[in-house]
């Protein structure tokens, strides 16, 4: 069986999160079954593990619509993409994509990191459904993130393919000593500053923490920064403007507790990153970071700046914080990038026999 793994999503010279995923799931894939990946820029490969590769197209570019026929030229037997959006135009081959979530149905914000045009056809694709269901259509299956993801997807009646929950998994650190109470109060928040992200909960809720810091640490724009800091008490906010993975790991290592206010999510990879070094979380009580975190998380009011603040600080007291620590480190357990791996191919596998399964009766 011939893998083509889709690598166009990956970001240099840092990953974000469905760069991340791209590049720690194909490695472990790897591992299991011989993988070729497709990229569409040579600077992608200082991200990717060493493994063969052929050119694609941009997966933003006017050339995406025949992204398939392209392939067809390398006679894959199954593609693994990890969005949705792949052009199924003329493939010879099994397809399998990934939905993250269905954020953008509800909040048609587009990415600020895609050109003009296609910011345009974004928001035509998520004004209705039925673009997404003949997409999805067209494909043999399909990966959700978390089964909040997939429950959505058969609510909306979205796909008559067959969907399976992989959880994502994270880079745990081989040896960590015990964690104790932090005596430096910081809190991290690693995403966007979508409006669905809801930061500004958490700015504002900062009145009701003095001694706290709020550490921000993704790239962040001039005109989002100026109305963040508005709202939070002079000095209780930390730009890092887009942290590198040593920053972003030593925050973790020194932080009273990772936060997020967000109001909707197809999963949430800090949640587990963080859990994976033992930081406690503080998190908006929605169904997919209950799905994520369980125990291991302290929940607030998504709408409440106040139940922010006090679950915060819930946490200074020691044995608490001790025992969410400890419920962390075990919890992030389940997300395991080699269980993900061997996941994928089973789904992979599957898709690709019943394809060829269909050939054979058909002729």
């Amino acid at each position: 069986m011939k893998i083509i793994f889709d690598c166009r999503y990956v970001r240099f010279p840092r990953h974000d999160g469905i760069s991340r995923y791209s590049a720690r799931l194909v490695e472990a894939l790897a591992k299991l079954h011989p993988v070729t990946m497709m990229i569409s820029d040579e600077r992608q490969l200082a991200m990717l593990p060493d493994l063969p590769w052929i050119m694609g197209p941009s997966p933003t570019g006017p050339a995406e619509p025949l992204v398939s026929l392209r392939l067809n030229r390398f006679a894959p037997d199954v593609v693994f993409t990890p969005m949705q959006t792949m052009s199924p135009l003329g493939r010879r081959f099994a397809l399998v994509t990934t939905v993250h979530d269905l954020i953008y149905y509800t909040n048609r914000t587009p990415p600020r990191n895609v050109p003009g045009p296609v910011r345009i056809l974004w928001r035509i694709y998520h004004l209705t459904w039925a673009f997404q269901r003949a997409l999805l259509n067209q494909a043999d299956a399909h990966i959700a993130d978390s089964e909040a993801t997939r429950e959505l997807m058969i609510r909306h009646r979205l796909t008559r393919r067959p969907i399976s929950v992989i959880l994502l998994g994270t880079d745990r650190p081989r040896r960590l000593a015990k964690r104790t109470m932090p005596r430096d109060r910081t809190l991290v928040y690693m995403g966007s500053f979508m409006p669905y992200k809801n930061v500004e909960l958490l700015a504002r809720g900062m009145s009701s923490l003095p001694g706290y810091r709020l550490m921000l640490m993704s790239r962040i724009s001039a005109t989002d920064r100026a109305r963040i800091q508005a709202i939070a008490p002079a000095g209780s906010i930390e730009f890092l403007d887009g942290a590198s993975d040593e920053q972003y790991r030593d925050a973790l290592l020194a932080a009273t507790a990772l936060v997020t206010a967000s109001k909707d999510e197809g999963f949430g990879l800090p949640l587990v990153e963080a859990m994976a070094v033992g930081t406690p979380l503080v998190v908006s009580d929605i169904p997919i970071f209950r799905e994520i975190g369980g125990e291991a998380a302290s929940y607030f009011d998504v709408a409440s700046a106040e139940s922010f603040a006090a679950a915060v600080r819930a946490l200074e007291e020691e044995s608490l914080w001790a025992e969410r620590s400890a419920l962390a480190r075990e919890r992030s357990e389940l997300f395991d990038w080699d269980l993900a791996a061997k996941k994928l191919l089973a789904v992979l596998t599957e898709a690709w026999e019943k394809r060829s399964a269909h050939a054979c009766h058909c002729r």
